[in-house]
């Protein structure tokens, strides 16, 4: 089950460049440049359930996480958002823009290349390189905590929608892994 979810968070990170092609596609065959013919139709059926798969996935990992939500003191943040997002977002654009997906040969190349970068997504938990949560409004932090009780510093890497306030504060973690949490923002407290 949890491979599943890797796997839907991989196609997740994924959402904004969906959206460009099927608009692009959408476009072209609204403007007669493009017909419905069978691979038109199977990128288009391809596309929404990407799409579809993409929204499923997120909310399964963020919204309908079952883990425990741990309260934690955190130590120390640094915000790399910048670090991933426009790296990421550039791939999109590069995808986008010039990918002819009516050619065969074309299609092919962009199914490969998003296998390649999924297998190093997935091996290398980079979970946390999700532009579409970025776009949503939440910022990524490098962290440094502790879980209430403990004396031991640990490091995880969260997103928080907003600016994430240190001094004085406990919060609620649903820590899924060190690479993929959220802080929980209703049962977060001032201390």
């Amino acid at each position: 089950m949890q491979t599943l979810k890797n796997f839907l968070l991989y196609i997740s990170a994924f959402m904004p460049m969906y959206f460009l092609v099927l608009l692009k596609l959408v476009v072209e065959i609204i403007n007669h440049n493009l017909s419905f013919n069978v691979l038109n139709t199977i990128n288009l059926v391809t596309l929404l359930l990407l799409l579809g798969l993409s929204v499923w996935g997120l909310l399964w990992n963020v919204k309908y996480n079952n883990d425990e939500a741990k309260e934690i003191t955190i130590l120390s943040k640094h915000n790399i958002t910048d670090q991933h997002f426009l790296g990421y977002f550039s791939l999109f654009v590069f995808f986008a823009i010039p990918l002819d997906l009516s050619l065969v040969s074309a299609f092919c190349i962009y199914v490969a290349i998003l296998i390649m970068i999924g297998i190093v997504y997935i091996n290398n938990s980079l979970y946390y390189i999700n532009p579409f949560l970025n776009l949503l409004g939440f910022n990524f932090y490098d962290i440094t905590y502790m879980e209430a009780g403990s004396t031991q510093k640990k490091n995880a890497k969260i997103f928080y929608r907003g600016d994430l306030v240190i001094e004085n504060k406990t919060y609620f973690v649903k820590l899924k892994n060190e690479n993929f949490c959220f802080v929980d923002k209703k049962k977060t407290k001032k201390s």
